[in-house]
Order: C-alpha cells, then structure tokens, then sequence
C-alpha cells in the first residue's frame, strides 16, 4: 500500500539541480560503504564455497577479476537499497540532508516498478559513459558531463529519470517548529 505523504491538492516545488546533485554526492559516498561490505560478504561467501586455498591461487591468477556474479550482486545491492528508501520513505540518506522527495504526483509513495525504471534508467546513462571512457578516453568528457547533466537536471521540473518512473522529485518543506 502506497504511503500518501501529503494531500493529492498540495503540489511542492520541484527539486533544483544543485540540491539534487548534492544528494547525489551524498548518496555516492553511502554507495561506496555499501557496495564495499556487499564485495567482503560475496568474498567470504565465494571463498568459503570455493576453499580459501583454491580462492587464493585464483585470485593470484587473475581468474576473479571481472566476476560477473559480484557485478550482479553489487548493481542488484545497489537496486534494492535505493528502491527500499524511495518506496518506503521517499527519500535515501542524501535526499533527506538536503531535504527532496520522490514521489508520485499525487503525493504518494512510488513503487518498486518506479524504483526500477528509475535506477535502470540511472544506470544505463552510467554504462554508456563508462563504455565512452573505455573506449574514447579523455574524449568522453564531451559525452560523460552532458548525460550526467541531462540525466538529472530537471527541464520543466522533470528529470530522465522522473520521466522514465512517471514520478517526481520534490522539495520537502521545513517542518513548522512549536514553541
């Protein structure tokens, strides 16, 4: 059951870039922790299943690097943290320091559907700029910036990322203080 945040009347302004950039920054970093435990968990786990000897000599070979079930595990880690803050409380860790909220535009929670076509979209904007620095190198910056800009950057107070989810970022107001 979708969470109403406010009245389906109420309409909040839009998120601006620069808060939602700074979400974004903070997000990263929370993302990094995350995904660090993630790969010591998988580490442990895969070298347990595997015997820590013949682990050893394969990491030493070269043979884990590049791990499609470690990249698997990391980008769906990654899907079900930020969809569980956005379908809960619509809002991650970086969201709510800067004080913007995803939501629906009636002012209901999104769902994991939302959630998902949100973060693939997210992510597929951030595989082409990765394949473009693998493959271009310093030339990617003429693509990289640009997608990076237009995935989040609101035109007419809608990002990419809004519009592939059929939702909307917001700014929250600031709670009334009781004296």
């Amino acid at each position: 059951m979708p969470r109403r945040f406010h009245d389906a009347e109420e309409l909040l302004p839009p998120a601006t870039l620069l808060k939602r950039a700074l979400a974004v920054i903070y997000d990263g970093l929370i993302s990094i922790a995350v995904l660090l435990v993630t790969t010591w968990l998988y580490t442990l786990v895969a070298g347990w299943f595997t015997g820590w000897d013949k682990y050893g000599e394969m990491a030493e070979a070269g043979q884990i690097s590049g791990d499609p079930g470690l990249t698997f595990v990391l980008f769906l880690t990654l899907y079900l943290f930020f969809a569980y803050f956005w379908t809960r409380l619509g809002q991650t860790l970086g969201m709510q320091v800067w004080r913007i909220r995803i939501e629906n535009l009636d002012g209901t929670s999104v769902t994991w559907t939302q959630a998902l076509l949100r973060y693939v979209t997210a992510a597929g904007v951030f595989l082409v700029a990765l394949l473009g620095s693998y493959y271009l190198s310093p030339a990617t910056l003429f693509i990289t910036i640009p997608a990076m800009i237009a995935l989040f950057m609101p035109i007419n107070g809608l990002s990419l990322t809004d519009r592939a989810s059929n939702s909307v970022v917001v700014e929250v107001p600031k709670p009334v203080k009781t004296a």
